[in-house]
């Protein structure tokens, strides 16, 4: 009878007229715990029970099993269990109500996933954090997966991020405002290697690299800009580079116009699906001891691997092209190398074997 009683009530309850903020499993469970206190404090105090006694009862009462008393109820116990079933009658009701919306929109399992990915971001090392999954950001995270760079996205778009979750990719993600100090503090901010702002806003984007730069002032900052009176703005936001995205299809295009050959080369080797070119960068910090302070001559990475150093990146910023043989890496400098796949792979065995 109560059973029916309790289906019934259930039954009354408009589930997704609930704002889904008042269902909170916290609430619910802090309620039953709640009510058993009650019940037991109430037995002990009423009827003398014994906390065992007091216990069973509250559980035959709570649980509607219907049981025989332990001991027969004073006119004071009566009213005191009639209440605590009234009581119940709510409790229950609001705890089924919670279950049923965490089941039923798959709040357990998204919370699970939820907690598995949180777990992942914070193990993250060196990583990169992109700020924005639009055009660009999709972009930047395909050349990331190809060259197993360890990567967070923060987009604050519903459809965005169900988008992202309904890729076969298991991406790293966060929902949430990338211009909060504490969501970039949840990406691994202090122990990531670069973050790349791809907002489409350029306000949004001089936000970010204002945070990010104080958050982690060695940071490398990469940001987007729709306006060329952005780009300064942004430099002295923090950033270290500003790229402008009409800019640079501009002179690819123009390009393409006075020298189309040579434009079309290296679009071809930068394509690395279609390519087995790619770049590398050689840093001093990067290097073994053993290394550090020698010339190109000495380094041998031509004939030991088959790569080409085809720039030296110079400590004050400038580049040399087809550095000369006796070229010496030094602090705060680069080589840029070019190779095939196969040959940059063979470039990092042989600085590893060196270390």
């Amino acid at each position: 009878m109560k059973k029916k009683l309790y289906i019934s009530l259930l039954k009354k309850i408009q589930l997704y007229s609930i704002p889904s903020s008042f269902l909170r499993n916290e609430l619910a469970i802090a309620l039953i715990v709640g009510e058993f206190l009650i019940g037991i404090l109430g037995f002990v105090e009423l009827e003398d029970y014994t906390l065992r006694e007091a216990f069973y009862m509250t559980v035959i009462t709570i649980s509607t099993v219907g049981y025989t008393e332990v001991k027969p109820l004073s006119p004071n116990g009566q009213l005191f269990t009639s209440f605590l079933i009234i009581l119940n009658f709510g409790i229950f009701a609001y705890a089924l109500s919670v279950f049923s919306y965490y089941v039923i929109n798959g709040e357990i399992f998204k919370n699970m996933h939820l907690n598995l990915i949180n777990t992942k971001i914070d193990k993250l090392q060196n990583h990169v954090i992109i700020c924005g999954y639009g055009r660009y950001g999709r972009e930047i995270t395909q050349n990331f997966t190809h060259h197993n760079t360890p990567f967070v996205i923060i987009e604050n778009d519903p459809s965005v991020i169900d988008e992202i979750q309904k890729s076969e990719d298991k991406t790293l993600y966060i929902e949430d405002d990338a211009t909060h100090d504490e969501t970039l503090q949840q990406a691994g901010i202090k122990k990531a290697q670069a973050l790349i702002a791809a907002l489409p806003d350029d306000s949004e984007n001089l936000f970010i690299v204002l945070t990010a730069r104080q958050l982690n002032p060695k940071l490398n900052i990469i940001s987007r800009a729709s306006n060329p009176r952005s780009q300064r703005k942004l430099q002295l936001a923090g950033a270290n580079h500003v790229i402008m995205p009409e800019q640079i299809g501009g002179f690819y295009m123009a390009t393409l116009v006075s020298k189309p050959g040579a434009t079309e080369f290296f679009s071809y080797i930068t394509r690395e699906s279609e390519s087995d070119i790619e770049f590398e960068e050689i840093r001093y910090k990067d290097m073994p001891d053993f290394c550090k302070g020698k010339s190109i001559r000495d380094l041998h990475i031509r004939r030991e691997t088959g790569a080409n150093i085809i720039g030296f990146k110079q400590p004050d910023g400038g580049y040399t092209v087809n550095p000369g043989p006796e070229t010496i890496l030094v602090k705060d400098s680069s080589f840029i190398v070019l190779g095939s796949h196969e040959q940059l792979d063979k470039l990092r065995r042989y600085l590893n074997e060196l270390h």
